[in-house]
């Protein structure tokens, strides 16, 4: 029986796509997440997962933050990034982080069965109209996510924080820490990303960028 874990914040899409998994794989087991917190959290539990069906967008995951972490903890478990966005510069960023697929949530389910079979074969998978569009990314940018991946959850939010400008004490009043805690974090930031200063920091972050999440209706 296949296991796959479908990680998205959104009930209703997961329960969509749980349907259509239904129907294309049987017998199968399907178990849900909804963050990036809870995401670690069950494939910790569930061992024996054949795919992760990762949203970029889950609360906690801060761009390609989420799928680094999931592939660093993680690496023997295939994921495949499913996102409404199929922006070519999106989805080399995703497969150069360590996705074995990138599915759009406009595809039928025939194509998302399609995708899924071509990973679990261990294969990569992409949209076709995408494949002559795609620039993989360098090997300084795959040390840079290895680098990222040290970081704590907290610790990305504060280096989020810093690319978005806000100075120590209001990273604290955001996260309800003290100051020094957030001159600790900083300080872990920097040895654990290589860089000397809060302007090279941002540089980095600005690597990790992706779309701004849609907030309001599901992908």
């Amino acid at each position: 029986m296949a296991k796959f874990l479908i990680a998205d914040d959104h009930p209703l899409f997961r329960e969509a796509l749980a349907g259509a998994l239904q129907q294309r794989f049987s017998p199968l087991q399907l178990v849900q997440s909804d963050s990036l917190e809870s995401t670690l959290s069950c494939m910790q539990e569930h061992d024996d997962l054949d795919l992760v069906l990762l949203d970029l967008h889950m609360p906690g995951s801060g761009d390609l933050y989420g799928l680094i972490r999931v592939r660093q903890d993680f690496p023997a478990v295939p994921v495949a990034v499913i996102s409404g966005s199929d922006n070519p510069q999106v989805v080399a960023k995703v497969m150069s982080f360590g996705a074995l697929g990138f599915i759009p949530k406009s595809a039928s389910s025939e194509q998302i069965a399609a995708a899924i079979n071509t990973i679990l074969e261990g294969d990569n998978w992409v949209p076709e109209a995408l494949k002559g569009k795609i620039q993989y990314i360098d090997d300084q940018n795959r040390q840079l996510a290895a680098r990222v991946a040290e970081l704590t959850p907290q610790q990305y939010k504060v280096l989020c924080f810093i690319h978005s400008g806000l100075l120590n004490k209001q990273i604290g009043y955001e996260l309800g820490i003290t100051e020094a805690t957030v001159k600790a974090h900083v300080t872990a930031i920097f040895r654990k990303l290589d860089v000397y200063s809060r302007t090279q920091a941002v540089l980095l972050a600005e690597k990790l960028q992706l779309e701004p999440p849609q907030s309001s209706a599901p992908e």
